[in-house]
């Protein structure tokens, strides 16, 4: 069974400014799992077939306006059916009035009650992200995370292959750096990862013969970035002189991490070669084929050649 991920409301409050108006205990302890919310517009109509109650709650001008149209033995019927399910909280946005029995029943059963001045649909939509984030399905790799030229490049390879130092020497040309040693992946939609670095290591690498350094104090705030989505996948080996390098790029090479698949490339470190550059260049090619533009397919049809390349699927959720 995949490992269910919580974020504390408290977090929610201080990330979108929500004004408390009742909680029954710290919000620091009432976790949310859940990461989709809801509008109880048919549940305060009494339909709660399908309804999830682990569900943050949201109403907004529809549902206050239908609640201000029904007499207030009716209002609290239906108001006191929805908190009974247990909720996780329920929000008020554009910050309109609450009725008194909505801070009464939040009392009763025990269930947070907040507002926000925001309009309904922008809160659902960032709230949505934010939980997306928070509670997407995450692994820890060992690596590098490093931005390039606004393509996020995860660099894997053995210890001391030299992904640290190429990662200075990136940061030094003008690039960003994400994470060194430990990279947070997190599956944030089915096409999307996320990488950050965990909190306790987060903008500090480690060069051998030097020691730990700390980026941002060094190479200041535009050296760093928190969060970078995975664009490529670059795997560092040593040269091994018996191997064949692929010279063309036809064939594609995918890394499969929490079941999404991402463009991956191999390549092989010896002295006297520029990392640094070929990764800037690998970042730039990636993103041209995004943009539907592949040179090593225009040279064939140059040359009068077709050649059909192959895929190859390596799973690094089996990694490490």
């Amino acid at each position: 069974m995949a490992e269910k991920f919580t974020i504390s409301l408290q977090k929610i409050i201080d990330e979108f400014k929500l004004e408390v108006i009742y909680t029954p205990k710290s919000p620091e302890e009432i976790l949310i799992d859940e990461n989709d919310v809801n509008r109880p517009g048919l549940q305060l109509m009494g339909f709660y077939e399908y309804f999830n109650p682990e569900r943050i709650q949201i109403i907004g001008k529809m549902e206050f306006a239908y609640l201000s149209t029904i007499d207030e033995k009716t209002r609290r019927e239906r108001l006191e059916l929805l908190f009974s399910q247990k909720l996780p909280a329920l929000i008020i946005t554009r910050e309109l009035p609450y009725f008194t029995e909505m801070l009464e029943l939040a009392q009763q059963f025990e269930m947070p009650l907040l507002r926000s001045k925001e309009s309904t649909s922008n809160f659902m939509s960032g709230l949505i992200a934010f939980l997306n984030l928070n509670l997407a399905p995450r692994i820890t790799r060992h690596g590098v995370l490093i931005e390039i030229y606004g393509e996020g490049v995860f660099l894997t390879g053995e210890s001391g292959v030299g992904k640290s130092e190429t990662a200075i020497e990136l940061v030094k040309r003008g690039h960003r750096l994400v994470a060194d040693d430990a990279v947070e992946i997190r599956k944030v939609s089915n096409i999307s990862l996320v990488g950050s670095s965990p909190d306790n290591i987060r903008h500090f690498l480690e060069l051998r013969g030097i020691g730990i350094i700390n980026a941002r104090r060094l190479f200041g705030m535009g050296a760093v970035k928190m969060t970078e989505k995975i664009d490529l996948v670059v795997e560092m080996e040593l040269w091994n002189p018996e191997k064949i390098y692929d010279r063309m790029g036809i064939d594609t090479e995918f890394a499969s991490i929490l079941g999404v698949k991402v463009p991956c490339l191999t390549i092989p470190v010896k002295p006297g070669r520029n990392l640094a550059v070929i990764l800037e260049v690998a970042a730039m090619n990636n993103r041209q084929k995004k943009m539907g533009y592949n040179a090593a397919t225009e040279l064939l049809d140059r040359l009068g050649m077709d050649m059909e390349g192959t895929e190859s699927v390596k799973d690094y959720d089996a990694f490490y």
